[in-house]
C-alpha cells in the first residue's frame, strides 16, 4: 500500500519550471530517499506533499485520495531551514509546537518528557532556547516533528550540524520509527546515509525525475561491475572482453587489483580469466557500487 502517490505533478513559477511531469508512488512504512543536486526541486516538490504550495497541475494522493489540509496533520515535516523562537524556554517550546500537531496539555507533556530523556536534554526544559548549541536545538526540532507520531515523516537533512555520534543517535531513532510502522521520506545530500538507511529512493535532476525504484535494484542497474583480487605472480593484464584493470598495487609481491567487468561478464567469468592467467589468488571479492558514483554519474550523464 501507497501512503503517497504523485501523478504528473508540475510547479512554475510564472516562467520557471520547478518540477514538471513528476510520477511517484511512496510505499507504506519504507524510508524513501528523495535526492536531487541543489536547485533539482526536491523542496518544491516537498513543500507540495506538505500542502505549503500548490502544485500548477497534477495530482497528490494521501492514503488514496486527494490529500486535504487535515491529512497534513499526519505528516511530521522536518525542514532543512531550521527554525526556534530563541527567547522562549526550551520546554514551552516543544510543547507549543506539540500542541499545534493537535496533541493535548497532557498528551504532549507526557510524549515529550520521554523523549527528552532519550535524547539527555531533559535539563534543558527550563532553559531557553538560545542557549542550546546548534546540536541540541536541532534535537529540539527532531523531538517536535516526530512526537505526534505521524504516519509520514518528511525529513529534510536532517543530519546537519550534527557530530558523529548524534549524527547515529539519529540514525538509530529514524529506523525505530520505520520498525514502528512510520513510512519516511529523506531528503539528503549524504550518499553513506542513503545507503544505511533508504529502501528506495528517487533520484530528481533539472526538474524531472531522473530514476526511481530500490536501492540494491538501482545498485545493479547504475553501479560499475568491479571486483577485487588480491595475489601473487605477475602482474595481471586486461582480459579483453573480459575486464580491464582500474588499479592494481603490489607491496612485497602481494598484489591487490581492481577489475572491471565488460558488461554482461559474470563474476565467475572472471575468475576463471584471473586463474587463467597463472596467478596465485589470495582473496576474490565483488565490490558494491557506491550511491554516491552512481549520484554522480547519473547526474552528469543527465547534464
Amino acid at each position: 500500500m501507497s501512503v503517497i502517490e504523485i501523478k504528473n505533478v508540475t510547479k512554475t513559477f510564472g516562467e520557471k519550471v520547478a518540477i514538471e511531469g513528476i510520477n511517484l508512488t511512496i510505499p507504506e512504512g519504507r524510508i524513501f530517499g528523495l535526492l536531487g543536486p541543489n536547485g533539482a526541486g526536491k523542496t518544491t516538490l516537498i513543500r507540495i506533499i506538505n500542502r505549503i504550495t500548490i502544485p500548477t497541475e497534477g495530482t497528490v494522493l494521501f492514503d488514496g485520495h486527494p490529500i486535504t489540509d487535515a491529512d497534513v496533520a499526519k505528516i511530521g515535516y522536518l525542514p532543512e531551514e531550521r527554525g526556534l523562537y530563541r527567547k522562549m524556554k526550551v520546554g514551552d517550546q516543544a510543547m507549543y509546537l506539540a500542541r499545534l500537531r493537535g496533541m493535548s496539555q497532557a498528551e504532549a507533556t507526557a510524549a515529550l518528557k520521554k523523549w527528552f530523556i532519550r535524547f539527555g536534554i531533559q535539563d534543558w526544559w527550563d532553559k531557553k532556547v538560545e542557549e542550546l548549541s546548534k546540536g541540541m536545538a536541532q534535537k529540539l526540532q527532531f523531538i517536535t516533528t516526530v512526537v505526534h507520531k505521524p504516519s509520514l515523516m518528511i525529513l529534510d537533512e536532517p543530519f546537519s550540524g550534527f557530530d558523529p555520534v548524534n549524527a547515529e543517535v539519529i540514525r538509530k531513532e529514524i529506523l525505530r520509527l520505520k520498525e514502528e510502522g512510520a513510512t519516511i521520506i529523506l531528503s539528503t545530500h549524504n550518499m553513506e546515509s542513503v545507503e544505511e538507511l533508504c529502501d528506495e529512493i528517487a533520484l530528481i535532476n533539472k526538474s524531472h525525475l531522473v530514476v526511481t525504484g530500490g536501492v540494491d535494484e538501482i545498485r545493479r542497474r547504475y553501479g560499475s561491475s568491479n571486483i577485487e583480487v588480491i595475489y601473487t605472480g605477475e602482474a595481471l593484464s586486461p582480459v579483453e572482453g573480459v575486464f580491464s584493470v582500474l588499479s592494481d598495487e603490489e607491496v612485497s609481491g602481494r598484489h591487490t587489483a581492481v577489475l572491471s567487468l565488460a558488461d554482461g561478464i559474470t563474476s565467475n567469468a572472471a575468475l576463471q580469466a584471473v586463474i587463467a592467467a597463472g596467478v596465485a589468488l589470495n582473496s576474490f571479492k565483488e565490490l558494491i557500487p557506491r550511491m554516491n558514483d552512481i549520484f554522480i554519474k547519473l547526474v552528469t550523464e543527465e547534464a
